[in-house]
């Protein structure tokens, strides 16, 4: 994580960091160019989640990996190198930030931090915003692919088996008391719920590695356990790994998630409250 005081001196420094807009909501696909219009940290390059840091919805799941070459073209005309620092940033709540985070991590990208609490931070904090368009060196990043930091369709039931997969949706999903966006209630069997909005404060910023480790501790997890995380669509879920980075406890991320999971012939599935 950063901080806004330590972003803007970032951003004062010789070699400043590439930032990235993730500024996203669920349901409103526009609403991250208009906030970004709106007003940006200065050098902020806009970021979209549904056409930069996801592929075309379909039987990969609503929020599918993009083409890696595609995305290594993107990040290069937005200014990232392999060594310049990346600072990502959302509204508030890590949300679309995180998936960046996460997806850089993924592609080889090691100097990535998240803004905590957002742009709602940055300008709680006095920091001045633009609505000016930066228009960035070109950088020269390539892909390295981390494959520890992805799980795989073989291994999502083996995770749940044999190590701790989190479903990081809300509750009442989980459960399948609720299901408004996919075809399937309920969750993978064996999936324990570690909602994602449970880790962050009420300013959205994270909690403290403390509280982290001590509620990741409740559901069996340790540094040593085998951790897999999905949500509806791979985006919520990236804020539990977040917060499991910051606990110390490294996880990978099941991308299709429960819209792939759910694409699959008579997929198993679990009910109510319980794991199984």
């Amino acid at each position: 994580m950063i901080t806004p005081e330590e972003l803007a001196l970032s951003l004062a420094a010789v070699e400043p960091p590439a930032v990235l807009d993730v500024r996203w909501q669920l349901g409103d696909p526009g609403f991250g160019q208009r906030a970004y219009a709106a007003g940006h940290i200065p050098g902020a390059v806009f970021c979209d989640l549904d056409s930069v840091l996801s592929g075309p919805a379909g039987p990969e799941g609503r929020h599918p990996l993009p083409d890696l070459d595609e995305l290594a073209r993107w990040l290069r005309d937005a200014g990232v190198d392999a060594e310049r620092e990346v600072c990502v940033y959302g509204a508030r709540e890590p949300m679309g930030a995180a998936r960046a985070w996460w997806l850089l991590r993924y592609v080889g990208h090691e100097r990535v931090r998240v803004l905590d609490g957002g742009l709602a931070a940055w300008q709680a904090d006095g920091f001045d915003v633009t609505d000016e368009v930066p228009r960035p060196r070109p950088g020269s990043f390539t892909v390295r692919v981390v494959a520890e930091h992805r799980l795989d369709d073989a291994l999502v039931q083996a995770r749940a088996d044999d190590g701790v997969l989190l479903d990081a949706r809300a509750p009442e999903r989980y459960s399948g008391e609720s299901e408004p966006i996919d075809p399937i209630a309920g969750h993978i069997p064996g999936a324990l719920n570690a909602p994602a909005a449970e880790m962050v404060d009420a300013d959205g910023r994270m909690l403290s590695a403390e509280l982290l480790r001590a509620r990741f501790g409740q559901l069996g997890i340790t540094p040593d356990t085998a951790v897999g995380v999905y949500c509806g669509s791979g985006v919520t879920a990236a804020t539990d790994i977040l917060a499991l980075a910051l606990a110390g406890m490294p996880a990978a991320l099941y991308a299709g998630s429960w819209s792939k999971w759910t694409a699959q012939p008579d997929p198993p599935v679990a009910t109510g409250p319980d794991p199984r």
